[in-house]
């Protein structure tokens, strides 16, 4: 499977599936299809990857949250099965994500787009012949306008080079390089902002000292002004008090933490009088990344926390810290994978009910004990959200494919007709 261009999931190579035995069973013909090197791609080839993947000791990000999979097996050349232990209704989603992207070393992938001239920090890509369009004669013969120079490099870089009309796209923006696209002279009409779902806060790494109560956490996530932070890195950019941003597939709606029903004031009082009833000095290192952003965000979180008395201090990203930054997008829609992740270091009840979630044998079953978490991890705060992640684009206006979604997900036979 793949994503098209406003974040939904399509045919990749993948040319048709049905879903049997209530949900357990998901069966998927492969098109006809060609590795990079000219040689057909197998069903048993397909198999042997997603198996890998899978596999126990594997590194992939998406392995926890497909330990539904029970087994993956070849039926023929061109068709396979994977069944599963209990439904998993977003298994599509997840097979679409680059994670299990089918790769070959030496034969390349099987996507709409070859490799064909590989630089230091770019590549030149060509679309890729298709024996199931309709015109196979046409696309024999390619045309320079129909490839796409990708290159790699710093967002400053990436956004001096739109704006001397050196590039027509610049994709992964975030919070962190968002101040760079002022200081250039980019129209507003090419700057793109994505409604991107996921989670954007801090995961809070010990239990130790200050922070092993958790009303002594709860007053710090309650001490951060959102709306100072958020805006001081972009105007409009949307705070959020909670982890999940909706129902989702849980029973119930999001759980709001207890300070939430205070005022502004009485936030900071509490977290003031936490602090002084503690007694030691109280110091916090949060792990932010580089960037102008990531600077103008760290100075209006450390004024929280300063009103509050508590001493920050900023370090990198691999460095030992009490707060991380998370900037992840969700990969598919479930409220598990929310709580998962924000759950770094969490209590045994939150803990214990996202395994329960995980291993229920119905629906049904898992959207009540992801309610369980999402009440438990509330009381806890093992995450102090903050506010949706941020993610921009630059966009020529002949790139009119271009669609913003909730993934953030922009793929480049997806912006222009002649490389589709």
């Amino acid at each position: 499977m793949r994503f098209d261009a406003n974040g939904q999931i399509e045919p990749g190579l993948a040319e048709r599936w049905i879903v049997i035995d209530e949900g357990t069973s998901y069966i998927f013909r492969l098109r006809e299809a060609r590795w990079r090197d000219g040689s057909r791609v197998e069903a048993e080839q397909v198999v042997a990857q997603l198996r890998r993947q899978l596999a126990g000791g594997s590194r992939n990000a998406l392995a926890p949250f497909l330990t539904a999979i029970d087994e993956i097996v070849t039926m023929t050349p061109q068709v396979i099965e994977v069944r599963l232990r209990r439904p998993r209704p977003d298994l599509l989603k997840l097979f679409a994500q680059p994670e299990l992207t089918l790769w070959r070393n030496g034969a390349g992938g099987t996507g709409p787009l070859r490799i064909v001239q590989e630089g230091k920090r770019s590549l030149l890509l060509r679309p890729a012949f298709d024996p199931n369009r309709a015109d196979p004669e046409d696309q024999r013969t390619t045309r320079p306008e129909q490839d796409v120079r990708l290159i790699g490099e710093r967002a400053a870089r990436a956004i001096v080079r739109f704006a001397a009309r050196d590039s027509d796209f610049v994709a992964g923006g975030t919070f962190a390089d968002w101040p760079l696209v002022a200081l250039a002279s980019v129209a507003p009409a090419n700057v793109r902002i994505d409604p991107a779902a996921g989670l954007f806060g801090f995961a809070i790494l010990h239990r130790d000292g200050f922070l092993a109560d958790a009303q002594n956490r709860a007053a710090i996530s309650g001490a951060i002004d959102r709306i100072a932070v958020t805006n001081a890195v972009m105007q409009g950019w949307e705070p959020a008090e909670r982890i999940l941003p909706e129902t989702l597939d849980s029973t119930v709606p999001p759980a709001l933490p207890g300070w939430s029903l205070l005022t502004p004031d009485q936030r900071r009082e509490q977290a003031r009088t936490r602090v002084a009833a503690y007694g030691d000095p109280v110091r916090l290192r949060i792990a932010l990344p580089s960037g102008p952003g990531a600077t103008v965000l760290y100075a209006q979180v450390a004024a929280s926390l300063m009103a509050a008395g508590i001493t920050p201090q900023r370090v990198g990203m691999a460095d030992d810290a009490d707060l991380r930054l998370v900037d992840q997008i969700a990969p598919y829609d479930s409220a598990r994978w929310y709580l998962a992740n924000a759950c770094a270091v969490c209590g045994d009840e939150a803990r214990d009910a996202l395994i329960a979630a995980r291993d229920a044998p119905t629906l049904t079953e898992r959207a009540r004990l992801i309610a369980a978490a999402d009440a438990a991890l509330a009381v806890d705060t093992a995450f102090i959200p903050i506010a949706r992640p941020l993610r921009w684009s630059l966009v020529a206006l002949r790139l009119r494919q271009w669609r913003p979604n909730t993934r953030a997900w922009h793929p480049l036979n997806r912006l222009r007709d002649d490389t589709r």
